[in-house]
Formats: structure tokens, C-alpha cells, sequence
């Protein structure tokens, strides 16, 4: 099994809201992850949608894993989104990463996330700070 792998297995293993989520795992390599889920009744609102929250969750974790697929701790210290299509119950979302610039201390990271039909849904930048703790 490779360091990727290896620590995101080590942060899924303590992560239950991405359980929750139902968070799967397509690929996971350096800077780079790519992550799939179904939308549940439970995460819908009151316009019978997928809240906000769900989307921006499943592109948090995408960060996250990407960015901590180095070996080294980092976390998120800016985030937005950008919601471009409603989500139904029901929909598959898949998230990929994309690593747009890494420095000594930071990394910014573009987060795209489809539906099963391949359109777009929602657009997520992420930018996480480097520490100097290793996950191994």
C-alpha cells in the first residue's frame, strides 16, 4: 500500500461524518483525490434538495485527503464554493481534485464535483496550511 493510501485509510479509519456522508474512495494518489457518494433522503432540505452542506462536505474531504496524501498533517484554512446545479436525492456525486499551487507552507487545491451525468454541480477551491507534523 502506498503513503497515500496509507494515511487516508489512517483518517477515514477516525472520520465519522465522511462515513456518515458515505464516502468511496475511486483514487487517491499524491495531491490528487477522487471520491464518490450518493445523495440520501436525510441530506436534503426544505426545497426537497440536497442542503448546501452536503456538496461542500464531500469536496472538504476531497481537500483534506489530497492534501494530507503527502504524509504530512495539513489543514484547510480558507475554503469556498460555488453551487452551479441543484443536487436531488438520489444523485451520485463524484468529486476530483485538482492541485493547482504548492508551496513550503501552503497548497491550493480546485475541487470539481459532478452528478451521474457528469454535469456539473458544484466548484470548490481549498487552500490548506503545511505543518511540519508527519502522519508515520
Amino acid at each position: 500500500m502506498d503513503l497515500a493510501s496509507k494515511v487516508v485509510d489512517k483518517m477515514l479509519s477516525g472520520d465519522a461524518f465522511s462515513k456518515w456522508l458515505g464516502i468511496e474512495i475511486l483514487e487517491i494518489s499524491s495531491g490528487y483525490c477522487k471520491l464518490k457518494m450518493q445523495v440520501r433522503k436525510e441530506m436534503t432540505n426544505g426545497f426537497d434538495i440536497a442542503h448546501g452542506g452536503i456538496t461542500y462536505s464531500l469536496a472538504d474531504s476531497a481537500l483534506a485527503f489530497a492534501a494530507n496524501s503527502y504524509g504530512i498533517q495539513s489543514l484547510s484554512v480558507e475554503t469556498s464554493i460555488k453551487h452551479t446545479k441543484k443536487v436531488m436525492n438520489g444523485d451520485t456525486l463524484i468529486a476530483e481534485t485538482k492541485e493547482i499551487e504548492q508551496k513550503e507552507k501552503t497548497a491550493s487545491y480546485v475541487i470539481n464535483i459532478v452528478n451521474q451525468e457528469g454535469i456539473e454541480v458544484a466548484e470548490f477551491n481549498g487552500k490548506v496550511y503545511i505543518t511540519k507534523n508527519y502522519w508515520f
